[in-house]
Parts: C-alpha cells; structure tokens; sequence
C-alpha cells in the first residue's frame, strides 16, 4: 500500500515537531521513504546520523507498525511500543527509538505524556 503524498508529508512534519520538543540530542529527523515503510533516522547534534525505526504505513496516518533499528544486526525488527502494542502513532514510536539510542528509558513508563 503506497503511502500518500499527504501523510508522508503530515508524517515528517509531526515527528520533527516531537524531536524538537522532546529530543534536544537530536539536531535533526530524517525521514526515508520505500513502498508502505517510512524509515526513521535521527541526527546526533554535532555527531552522526543514527538509524532509529521503520514504521509501517497500513492505511492510516495516525497509527503505524513499529519495528526498532536493530544496530547488533544492522537491520529492523518488528517491535513493542511501551503500551504493549505493536502499532501506535508516531510520536510514540520515535520516543521508544530515541528511549533506547540516546539512553533515556523513562519514555517506557506507562502514561508517559508524549
């Protein structure tokens, strides 16, 4: 399923708007797109680029498939999010990424406001 022009669009603006807020480790979101994936890589402030996540487009903007970047095996690996499932909205899947690559895991918690 291709993913739209719009949410690819809604989708970049939204988690870039969540880094900024919630991630100040991270200069920059960068989004990559391929058939229904987007793939989610962050920019460490004066460090490298970091591979985070791949969500998976399934017909709605505001919940996606979540799979964690994986780096022990350079690949993504479909995944819980902190509420027990497997899908959410992005925001929720970039602060469970960021929670693990820039070593904050209070993002985990149950009814973390994000």
């Amino acid at each position: 399923m291709k993913i739209p022009d719009s949410t690819r669009n809604s989708l970049d603006v939204r988690l870039r708007q969540h880094a900024r807020e919630r991630w100040p480790d991270l200069a920059e979101v960068k989004v990559r797109f391929r058939s229904n994936f987007a793939y989610v890589d962050g920019q460490i402030a004066d460090g490298p680029v970091i591979r985070l996540c791949r969500l998976r487009y399934g017909g709605s903007a505001s919940v996606w498939g979540f799979a964690i970047y994986r780096a022990s095996h350079d690949d993504y690996e479909d995944s819980f999010l902190p509420s027990g499932s497997m899908a959410g909205s992005p925001e929720e899947a970039l602060d469970c990424a960021c929670g693990l690559y820039l070593a904050d895991p209070s993002v985990w918690r149950i009814g973390f406001p994000g």
